[in-house]
Parts: C-alpha cells; structure tokens; sequence
C-alpha cells in the first residue's frame, strides 16, 4: 500500500473522519477539499479574524464542529491536504482537478468519494429574482461572513434546514417575517416512531420550533406557495396559501429556499457507479454496500452524496468506507469497530427515514408548476414549454427531455431544476422513477474560459 495513491475527495465530516481512520493505520492519502479549510458545509469554518465564537456558529453543534476541526488539523503531517481545489472531472483512475487558474490530473488506485450534499430546490414562481437564495447560500452568508442575505427575510420550504436557518438568522439578530413550511403537522406526528430513533436530534427539532416562536417569528405549516413577489430589482415579499386555501402575503426582502437536501452523486456517475431510486427520498442515490463500497472495486462513498443522514452519519460513513478500503488492500480493520459502526448507522438511517417522511418533497406542487413560471433557469426554459416539447416528442425519460429542450443542458446539469422535471415528466405519463435521471458531463463544475484542459 506504500505505493498505492488514495485520494479522498471531500473534507466535510465523511472525508475528515476517513482521512483521520485511513492516517492512524499508517496510510497518507491525499485530501481534495473545495472549501479553503477543512469542515464541510455543516462545519465550515470563517475567514481568520473573524470575530464571532464557535457557539454562535453552529450552536449546539459546536462541540462536534470543534472537535472535527482539530481532528483534522491534527493530521496536517500525515496527509496531502489540497484545500481550495475542485474536481471538475473523472474517467478511468484520473481526477481533473483545478486550483485558481492552474489545472492538474491526479491518478490514484484507490478512491473515496465524500462529495456530499447540495439544496434541493423546487422552483415557485419568482425563484429567479435578485435576492432569492438557497437555504445553504443562506446560511454560508452568516457563517462565513455574519452577514443576513437580507432583511426582513422569508425561510420558505421544508426539512430540519429550514427551522435551523431560520432559528440561527432570529438568534443573530436578523428580522424573520415568517417561516413557511410546505410540510404538515401530521407529516411530522406520523414520523414520530422513525424520529424517535435519536431522541435529542428529536428533542433539538422541538426545541428549535419553541425558539422561532418565542422570538416572535410566524411559523406556518401546509403551506403552498404561489409566488415570490418582486422585480428586477429584487424581492418585496411571497404570495402563499395556508393548509385552509386561504391567502397570504408576507413582505420580505430576500427569500431563503429549499427542500432538504440532495446527494452530490455527478462524480460517482462519472466513476461508473450505479444508481437506485429512492420511493421515501424520490431522488437517486449511489449503489453501496453498507460499508460504502460502491460496483467499481476501486472506488468507495461516503456520506451525504450517498444517502442523506446529516453530519453524524457521515462521520460514521467516511470511517466505515477507509475500514472498507483497508480490508480490501488485507490490511488490519478490527471486526469490532466496524460492528458498531454498523449498528449506529442502522440506527441513524431510522431516523434518516422519519426525516424523509416528516418533511416530504412536494412532488405534487412540482408536477402543479404554472406554465408562466422558469423551470430551468440555466436555460431559461418555462414549465409551460417543458410540457409543449414532451407532448411533441413524447419523450418520457429526463436525458431524451433535455435533448429536446435544455432542461438540464445548463451550468448546474440539472441539480436545481432536475427533480421538479422527473416530476413533471411522470405527470406526462408513468412513474417518476421511470423518468430516470440526468446523465452528468464534465465538467460538472464551470471553468474559467481561459482555462488549460487536460485531454479527456
């Protein structure tokens, strides 16, 4: 294995913990991380001289953050660590990488992907507006700038993300004017047997609603949204109806959106991983054993890019992946450790389904878009020409879809407006599943155009 190149590409929870488990059996592998330090989205970190304490960062996850963060920095002798570098591509054993304006193929013999997760967002009428964010870019203004993406602001929705983002915008002093969640009370209650799974994840969800409300902010739950307001300008507000059909506008400056999250799966496409539908999630994720090997023996995941089970799941998925990686390569993985390992993740993946159950993806809200309203906004393609180009192509599958309209074709691939497609195309005729999903091309993230790129 001296000789071997093992490249973990991610340094969120997953790739930090599989880095630290791969360094104490006396592997140096090489970390890729997007980010300039390490800790992923859930734990990243401010700029140096940023002022406001980790306990306002990430409240009562500042524990874990802390401890993630000096685990890593404790391997900074026993790892190639490659911050502020992206993977824009993979075939055969290569990545395709860029840091600045410099390009670089990397080869390895070994790989584990901890791509993690990006929003999953529905489009509503209006979601192309200046000052429409994402609940993640959101979050990122605060975290990584203590800044507010707006005031007062709008947290539409649904997921533990958005009660989270809306209760650490309230608690730092921005102005909330309402929470607007598509999910309903009895989503939640019908969950409780699956959430019940970790009780303090529970209790903390709980205690994040008693918060909102006792800092005054509206929270409102079976809501449909129906437009959010504004002009080229920006945003004034969002037009939405209560569980009752009754209607409401709420004036807002800025509008954090998204429904949960889905899984970074482009570079495991790329890799040659299969793919598997998820009815609970509707959405695709990887193939993987439940240590994380994938179809390709070389090839490993881990993470929220392949199954959505928050920052503590992918701790535990990036050390189940380098103990699969090290029974592969016959080197020592004590039976016990990967037992318990096991048996917590059966436990977190529980919970992960209440969540899934608890905050549903509004398919049917998707497949309802009104016709006027932007669909892909790479492409600038409406929901009312999507429909046009399926009825005269009959293409019932997302691929012939986009070839026939763009849907997909634009910067993204397809990460924001791909989901909301499938379920317009199921509306068409047949199962979502059937719709399929989006074949990826790299590359998967943009480059500059002046940027040297390696032969494919």
């Amino acid at each position: 294995m001296a000789d071997q190149r093992i490249v973990i590409v991610g340094a969120g929870p997953a790739g930090c913990r599989a880095a630290e488990r791969l360094a104490a059996s006396g592997l140096r592998p090489t970390v890729i991380d997007e980010a300039p330090a390490a800790g992923g989205q859930i734990y990243r970190r401010p700029p140096a001289g940023f002022g406001r304490t980790a306990e306002t960062l990430y409240g009562s996850e500042a524990g874990k953050a802390k401890k993630l963060h000096a685990a890593f920095d404790g391997l900074a002798d026993r790892v190639d660590y490659r911050p502020g570098t992206s993977v824009w591509g993979l075939a055969g054993n290569r990545l395709f990488l860029r840091r600045g304006g410099c390009a670089e193929v990397l080869s390895f013999d070994r790989l584990i992907l901890a791509t993690g997760a990006t929003d999953r967002v529905m489009p509503v009428p209006g979601w192309t507006r200046p000052g429409v964010y994402t609940l993640g870019a959101a979050q990122i203004a605060l975290k990584a700038q203590g800044v507010a993406i707006g005031s007062p602001v709008v947290f539409l929705g649904s997921g533990p993300l958005l009660l989270l983002v809306a209760y650490q915008y309230a608690s730092a002093g921005a102005a909330v004017a309402a929470v607007l969640d598509t999910s309903r009370l009895r989503d939640q209650v019908t969950a409780l047997p699956r959430l019940a799974a970790r009780p303090r994840l529970l209790a903390r969800g709980i205690a994040l609603r008693r918060g909102l409300r006792r800092m005054g902010v509206c929270l409102h739950q079976g809501v449909r949204p129906d437009e959010i307001l504004g002009d080229e300008t920006g945003v004034t507000g969002v037009r939405w109806r209560d569980a009752g059909g009754i209607s409401h506008r709420t004036e807002a400056s800025a509008v954090g959106l998204g429904w949960h999250l889905r899984s970074e799966t482009q570079l495991a496409q790329l890799a040659g991983c299969d793919l598997a539908f998820d009815p609970v999630w509707r959405q695709w994720s990887p193939v993987v054993d439940a240590m994380g090997r994938s179809g390709r023996p070389d090839v490993y995941l881990a993470g929220d890019g392949t199954r959505i089970l928050g920052a503590d799941g992918a701790e535990v998925a990036g050390r189940l992946a380098a103990l699969a990686l090290l029974q592969d390569a016959g080197l020592p993985a004590s039976p016990t450790e990967v037992h318990n390992l096991l048996r917590l993740r059966k436990r977190l993946d529980r919970f992960s389904r209440g969540v899934s159950r608890a905050f549903p993806w509004p398919a049917k809200a998707c497949a309802a878009l009104p016709d006027e309203a932007i669909l892909c906004r790479c492409e600038a393609v409406t929901a009312g020409a999507y429909r046009q180009t399926l009825k005269r192509s009959g293409a019932g599958e997302l691929n012939r879809a986009k070839a026939q309209s763009r849907v997909g074709m634009g910067r993204c691939q397809g990460r924001y407006c791909g989901a909301a497609a499938a379920e317009i195309v199921a509306q068409a005729g047949g199962d979502v599943a059937d719709a399929g999903w989006l074949r990826p091309q790299a590359p998967v993230k943009p480059l500059p155009a002046n940027a040297s790129i390696p032969e494919l």
